[in-house]
């Protein structure tokens, strides 16, 4: 008696059937995403940012008593780099090149003015003011214009890099950015500006208040 042979059956498995229908799936979802078929469903679907931040708080009040008489815009390009003595750079050092951007303001002090640094005639047709000098305000780093062209990092800064978050990676050059825009701004001549710009507007506004002459003279007076 012989024994019939049986032939392979044309059906799938139950779990070659789940299977493949799960990656079918998959795909449509990913083609869908890809090529936008669905208009929205992109939007449904994708990743959503939520600002969940406090308010702001009101620290402190001050009267301020300055006039900003001047502002100037600066941009620097900061090469920071820094290596380990006896290890090459590949495998430990970094090097930034970092283009910051900012602006400095110029300003004069009217709230030391003292009543010896204030002088009119007496048919009040002249006026003498002397004032402190114009000084310069903190530069202020403006975050759109500021950026890193490039970062250079060895072998075992790539790895600590892995491992932990470092918000302080550009914080170095930032503030030598902010370093030298001060610089910058000292050897410029903001200042000068910003005297000559408070001289034409309190010329001007006494002038409308009937003064035909009006000196304005900067130097240390008596609120000094």
């Amino acid at each position: 008696m012989t024994t019939p042979v049986r032939r392979p059956s044309g059906r799938m498995p139950g779990w070659a059937k789940a299977l493949a229908v799960f990656v079918l799936v998959l795909a449509v979802l990913f083609t869908v995403l890809r090529l936008s078929l669905v208009p929205g469903l992109k939007d449904v679907l994708g990743t959503r940012t939520h600002d969940r931040s406090g308010p702001a708080l009101l620290e402190s009040l001050r009267d301020l008593s300055r006039y900003e008489a001047a502002s100037g815009d600066f941009q620097v390009v900061v090469d920071l780099e820094k290596d380990t003595r006896y290890l090459p750079d590949a495998v430990r050092g970094t090097r930034t090149l970092y283009i910051g951007a900012g602006t400095v303001g110029a300003y004069v002090d009217l709230g030391g003015i003292g009543a010896d640094d204030v002088r009119v005639n007496e048919d009040r047709t002249a006026a003498t003011l002397r004032l402190p000098h114009a000084a310069l305000g903190t530069p202020a780093l403006d975050p759109e214009r500021s950026y890193a062209v490039s970062k250079q990092r060895g072998l075992l800064d790539r790895l600590g890099d892995l491992f932990s978050d470092n918000p302080n990676s550009e914080q170095a050059v930032r503030r030598l950015a902010v370093r030298h825009i001060a610089d910058a701004a000292r050897d410029s001549e903001l200042t000068a500006r910003a005297e000559s710009n408070t001289t034409a507007m309190l010329q001007g506004l006494l002038r409308s208040l009937g003064f035909e002459e009006v000196r304005v003279t900067y130097g240390p007076g008596s609120g000094a």
